[in-house]
């Protein structure tokens, strides 16, 4: 007698529905990687499954700038090869990876794990504001860049961030307008990247 197909059909609709729930992969897209998955050695889909399973158990934030790490301090806070004088404000900690890959800047980060939008009920008590205040009370920061992206939300975070960091003496700064606006710093080359930093301005 032969073996109901339903199981495997649930089995691959479930996977399609969950990877549709990533960014950037709509109902089409998810089909194709379920239906690659299927037909891919057990061994690749075991080690994809591990990768995921690793991610969730072994990645924490840093408790000085939360950035995403396996140790904390995170190696950029922990290393005595960065200026400690400047820090560079960012939304999500891809951006970091995108600033790091430029090798131009060698100061510490911050991030805030979002931008303020109160059009999506987002206000700055939702994000790591308080926490970069309490970074900036010894003194030993002269200079904070803002490198929130170029859009709606970003400008309204910088200007914000800008407001209660000026009254301290810090010097606040604003990556260069290489960076087209509407367009997040994690997608942003190089070269446009090394431009901003370059030649960010005076906020």
């Amino acid at each position: 007698m032969e073996q109901n197909p339903i199981p495997a059909a649930q089995a691959i609709n479930r996977l399609i529905e969950e990877l549709s729930k990533l960014p950037g992969i709509g109902p089409k897209s998810a089909q194709r990687l379920a239906f690659h998955l299927l037909r891919a050695p057990e061994e690749q889909s075991k080690l994809l499954a591990e990768a995921i399973l690793s991610l969730k158990q072994k990645i924490t934030l840093c408790s000085i700038c939360f950035n995403v790490t396996e140790s904390d301090p995170c190696p950029i806070c922990r290393s005595d090869q960065r200026d400690r004088s400047q820090i560079c404000i960012v939304e999500q900690p891809q951006d970091i990876l995108a600033l790091e890959h430029t090798g131009i800047y060698r100061g510490l980060y911050h991030v805030l794990h979002g931008a303020i939008s109160p059009t999506e009920g987002v206000g700055s008590e939702d994000i790591r504001i308080r926490e970069l205040l309490r970074r900036l009370e010894d003194g030993s920061v002269k200079e904070v860049i803002l490198a929130t992206n170029p859009n709606l939300e970003g400008e309204q975070t910088a200007m914000y961030l800008s407001r209660l960091i000026s009254p301290l003496g810090i010097k606040v700064t604003r990556l260069a307008r290489g960076l087209p606006f509407g367009t997040e710093l994690e997608y942003a080359d190089d070269i446009t990247l090394t431009r901003a930093i370059e030649g960010r301005q005076e906020f």
